[in-house]
């Protein structure tokens, strides 16, 4: 197939792909599945950015009052009763244990024999955009859906799917911010989202439906009702334009911004023919609201990372909307992710990280969530366990409606009432995560065991983001000290040598990125401006071929 394809059907114009097209990437880049993808871009690319101005607009009158608030133009939305999103189709019907991971073959074979109910397939966060992973993710997909992904390790281990259920596939693309700079439509590149759900929607819809499953979709970083409407109009072409009918894609919704958060029912209100959920995602939900109040002053500032539970005030009561507006509209609440990492040599660590998890699935489970996330197969059945406990006979907890659940602007935004300290041992280990992860993003991997969690770019986010508040803050640590750009400028020189001594450069390893990944670290956290994404000045580091 030609690097460059020239669509004239009426709706899109030329598509052009400058990475490679090879091997089994021609199944996936067919110049009819091409054109599919144009005529999303040219049909919505421009409200894409219409919304994306909008969130700058909306994120600098935040900065002049320091407040967001629940919508009184929505107000309508959220007081009508009648309302509910349509009823779930079968194999979403039990969703408790629902294992996260990269498009990997082996992760991906692991995900789908793991006994989880669902298997969130990332092409986002867990994901590298590496032109190779973009391409070669919707290849695994495409044989996952059809039953056939298999895989062989160079030490000649065989991993196979298992003959009986399989966990049900639900697809994370790009987030609304992100572009394919490999795919330009009319010379701009596309929208990541875009091409993303294109690709795999037009392989996969029509053979899902066949195998009594469907396309269902985890839609991420949302900050409004506005982008989920944009994502239900996208839908809704989709479908008439492979002549499926309405309503067979179904989308679960991360509430992962501060702004959503506020926004919760007229979310689910926009996507209520396609909705099938929202989600507590808990990490770059931290992320968000550092990044929205990073100059709101101290009352903004939290504590160690690790130290902000979610039994932190300001983050019960984000949970526990999100149970009762999910339930109030018929709509499943999917928990957070259990990031750990169980270690094959260190049972001391296990255990009492298994007794963490375990009391973060049974609040999740006694607060009427419907299931929750894990990282690693062996706590399937730990998660599996505390739903069946609270669960029993049923399948979800829609009939909880938690009507005991009062929650305020104010409630959500008490990030002052959070216990824990920042200490110099947090902002070390910030660093150290951050460095780490950045290292091995660039080197082509987005799912990071480090320190025996799971890291992803919702965790480097963070991190990063927490030392350039505190150093603005001049943030006092345990020790006494201020957090200035020496203090951490110095910890990141510390850990950059350490980390060079453990992997080395040179051959084509992960320390090869080393270099690239400290300037790039020292960039967004001794910087003056605050970059908003991560990933983005990443991006531009990947070299453009790969």
């Amino acid at each position: 197939m030609p690097q460059g394809v020239d669509v004239r059907n009426g709706e899109a114009g030329k598509v052009e792909v400058s990475g490679e097209v090879d091997g089994r990437g021609r199944e996936i880049l067919t110049e009819e599945a091409l054109a599919f993808v144009a005529e999303l871009q040219t049909r919505f690319g421009p409200r894409r950015e219409e919304l994306l101005a909008r969130r700058s607009e909306r994120r600098a009158q935040v900065a002049r009052t320091g407040r967001l608030d629940f919508l009184p133009e929505t107000a309508h939305i959220r007081a009508e009763p009648a309302w509910r999103v349509n009823l779930a189709p079968r194999d979403l019907i039990d969703r408790r244990v629902e294992i996260t991971g990269p498009t990997d073959p082996k992760m991906a074979v692991n995900a789908l024999n793991s006994g989880a109910q669902a298997w969130l397939a990332d092409l986002e966060d867990a994901n590298t955009p590496h032109w190779h992973n973009v391409v070669t993710g919707q290849v695994v997909l495409s044989d996952a859906v059809r039953r056939r992904l298999s895989y062989t390790s160079p030490d000649g281990k065989e991993y196979r799917l298992g003959d009986g259920r399989l966990a049900t596939i639900i697809v994370r693309p790009r987030g609304w911010h992100l572009t394919e700079r490999h795919v330009a439509v009319d010379g701009e590149p596309a929208s990541a989202s875009l091409v993303d759900f294109g690709l795999y929607f037009f392989h996969n819809a029509h053979e899902l439906l066949g195998r009594g499953s469907g396309p269902y979709f985890y839609l991420p970083k949302l900050e409004s009702h506005l982008e989920a409407r944009l994502w239900a109009d996208v839908f809704a072409y989709a479908e008439q334009r492979l002549g499926i009918r309405r309503g067979r894609v179904r989308a679960t919704v991360l509430i992962e911004t501060i702004p959503a958060a506020f926004e919760m029912e007229e979310i689910l209100y926009e996507l209520r023919h396609y909705a099938a959920g929202l989600n507590a995602g808990r990490w770059d939900y931290l992320f968000s609201i550092i990044k929205y109040f990073r100059d709101a002053g101290p009352d903004f500032v939290l504590p160690d990372r690790n130290a902000v539970t979610m039994t932190a005030p300001f983050m019960r009561a984000y949970t526990e909307l999100l149970v009762r507006t999910c339930h109030k509209r018929g709509a499943f609440a999917i928990g957070g992710m259990a990031a750990f990492v169980p270690s094959r040599r260190d049972p001391a660590v296990n255990e009492t990280a298994f007794e963490r998890v375990r009391a973060d699935k049974e609040r999740e489970a006694r607060d009427g969530f419907d299931g929750s996330w894990v990282a690693h197969p062996d706590l399937v059945p730990l998660c599996n366990e505390m739903f069946d406990v609270r669960l029993g006979a049923h399948r979800n907890q829609l009939s909880r409606l938690r009507e005991d659940v009062h929650v305020t602007a104010d409630d959500l935004l008490d990030l002052a009432s959070t216990p824990g300290a920042v200490t110099m041992r947090g902002l070390r280990n910030n660093v150290a995560v951050a460095l780490r992860y950045l290292t091995a993003w660039l080197g082509g991997t987005g799912a990071v065991a480090i320190f025996n969690l799971m890291e992803d770019a919702a965790t480097a986010e963070i991190a990063r983001s927490q030392l350039w508040q505190w150093i603005h803050n001049r943030t006092k640590l345990d020790t006494g000290e201020k957090v200035t750009p020496e203090l951490v400028g110095d910890a990141v020189a510390e850990e950059y040598e350490r980390l060079r001594a453990e992997v080395g450069t040179g051959d084509g390893g992960v320390g090869d990125s080393l270099d690239a990944a400290r300037n790039l670290l020292e960039r967004v956290v001794l910087g003056d401006d605050f970059v908003d994404f991560l990933t983005v000045p990443a991006y531009d580091l990947i070299d453009s071929t790969t």
